[in-house]
């Protein structure tokens, strides 16, 4: 049964176990294709389902087919491949949901491989459409530049950064249940929405399967694909940045404080390291360094508290460890103490300016009063400001 929208709905929601959700956006050269095939395995497998056309505004002959095909149409009014799946997930009667493109590059056939997997209690089934996860690229169904270094390269960084067991990030055919959809609470409105539900389901530990499936030429001939290779392949990489500050924030900002002391560890006492003398000027550098690092390294924690506390990601032991031996007053006390240290730094460099009658100085050994005690007292007033604002944040997890 395929065509539960003639059902009452009440009727419908008790007996529907899968929604195979479509989104549309002018595919009538191939939505009547994907449509069949759904219609045809799902009846063939005595599965009880509803197919779901999400419209996004299309101006062709994309409803009426949709209409034809027994689909039920949800008119989908805000732009975008996340908001049209959202609109027709939303408004899904299914226990399980399947989602999958309409120009035919995928085959709704295999929807019983994603239901199998859904059956046997996994969250998300991720088609895979790589090699190296088993999957099948026909000829000409994915330009060379994606198949070799753009979706190998992003589902490594998937891996890597986030620990999905996915092959093939990008793949818009995939299964789940509505509990995990609930759940996620997901928010990209755009194509970073498939990204974001891999992230989320892999961060907060939810059960995820692989399906290996065959990626198809693109059945479209006058519509131009909707996928932009390099802006849609930096809006992933900046999504992927986003949600894990320690790369984007943490490790360059710890990088940069040890890149710092250690010139300062040659500056200070104007050290001669392989016949150059480091001197004041590199004490500058490195005072830049430790001040640009150590900001990196609160937007760091802020980031991180921020994302727990709107629940992005789910509470980490070692944020509640933070939070437990870090107090607002520790943090006043420390940004203090250096800003009166740097302030006793500057005043020694005002005393030596005093002495020699406000004439001339040695710069080189004044600087080395200087620019130590300017340092310490923006760090200070860095820390007693991150300290607050941080303090803020946390208020909802104490």
């Amino acid at each position: 049964m395929s065509r539960l929208q003639s059902l009452p709905p009440d009727s419908a929601s008790k007996v529907c176990e899968l929604s195979v959700v479509i989104p549309c956006l002018n595919e009538a050269e191939t939505l009547g294709i994907c449509l069949e095939k759904a219609n045809r395995v799902l009846r063939e497998h005595g599965v009880c389902a509803e197919v779901i056309v999400a419209d996004n505004g299309s101006m062709d002959e994309s409803i009426a087919i949709a209409n034809e095909h027994g689909a039920r149409v949800v008119a989908v009014a805000a732009k975008g491949y996340g908001n049209a799946l959202m609109g027709g997930i939303e408004a899904s009667r299914g226990r399980y949901v399947l989602m999958g493109d309409a120009d035919d590059s995928y085959d709704f056939l295999e929807i019983p491989r994603f239901l199998a997997k859904l059956r046997e209690g996994y969250d998300l089934v991720q088609g895979c459409r790589l090699p190296t996860g088993g999957g099948r690229i026909l000829p000409g169904a994915m330009p060379l530049l994606h198949r070799v270094w753009g979706n190998p390269m992003f589902s490594f960084l998937v891996r890597r950064l986030f620990h999905a067991p996915i092959h093939d990030v990008y793949c818009g055919m995939r299964g789940f249940t509505r509990s995990l959809y609930n759940d996620l609470n997901l928010r990209c409105t755009g194509m970073e929405f498939a990204t974001e539900m891999i992230i989320k389901s892999s961060v907060f530990g939810r059960r995820i399967a692989e399906v290996p499936i065959t990626l198809h030429p693109d059945g479209r001939r006058q519509n131009r694909p909707h996928l932009r290779t390099f802006r849609d392949g930096w809006r992933t990489l900046r999504f992927f940045l986003m949600y894990s500050p320690r790369w984007l924030f943490l490790l360059p900002g710890l990088l940069l404080v040890l890149f710092g002391m250690l010139g300062y560890v040659a500056a200070l006492p104007a050290l001669t390291i392989f016949g150059a003398t480091v001197d004041a000027h590199t004490l500058l550098v490195a005072s830049m360094a430790i001040l640009l690092g150590f900001q990196l390294t609160v937007f760091a924690l802020i980031t991180k508290t921020f994302a727990v506390v709107e629940k992005l990601v789910p509470a980490d032991p070692r944020l509640d460890r933070f939070f437990k031996i870090f107090k607002l007053e520790h943090g006043l006390l420390a940004g203090a103490l250096g800003m009166a240290a740097g302030f006793a730094l500057i005043a020694l460099a005002a005393n030596q300016w005093r002495l020699a009658e406000f004439g001339p100085l040695e710069y080189a050994r004044t600087m080395r009063l200087v620019i130590p005690g300017v340092t310490a007292m923006v760090l200070g007033g860095q820390l007693i400001a991150s300290s607050f604002f941080v303090s803020m944040l946390g208020i909802n997890r104490r």
